[in-house]
Parts: structure tokens; sequence; C-alpha cells
């Protein structure tokens, strides 16, 4: 696995204009392994947690049948 997940569109705007970020040594930006906006000029990180189980689907509940 890659050490950076590469992301399609920026998340604020949607557009793909996206470069990897390394800040300048006197920026104010502390993020190491981000992206950089060209179009909103924004800069952003992504991070992968993992993958979810699906929830359960338990079946509809069903009337008791009568036992006339």
């Amino acid at each position: 696995m890659s050490g950076r997940v590469v992301p399609y569109n920026c998340p604020y705007c949607g557009e793909e204009d996206l470069r990897p970020y390394e800040p300048d040594p006197d920026s104010d930006v502390e993020i190491r392994g981000g992206w950089h906006c060209y179009d909103c000029t924004r800069v952003f990180s992504v991070k992968y947690y993992g993958t979810a189980a699906p929830a359960a689907i338990a079946p509809p509940d069903l009337p008791a049948a009568s036992s006339e």
C-alpha cells in the first residue's frame, strides 16, 4: 500500500486540479503529505481509517400466527 492516498476531487470545491503539498519553512500550515487545490487554494489531507463491516440486516418482524 502506498503512503499517500490520492484524492481525485477537492472535498471543498469539487475541482480536480490537486497537487501534493509540502509547506514552505516559513508557512503556518503544519500539514505533511497533504494536497493543495489550485482552484480554491485550500490545503487538506486524507486519512484512510479502514473498512467497516456491513450492518447485518435483520428480517422484518412478522405478525405471530394465531392458532384458531
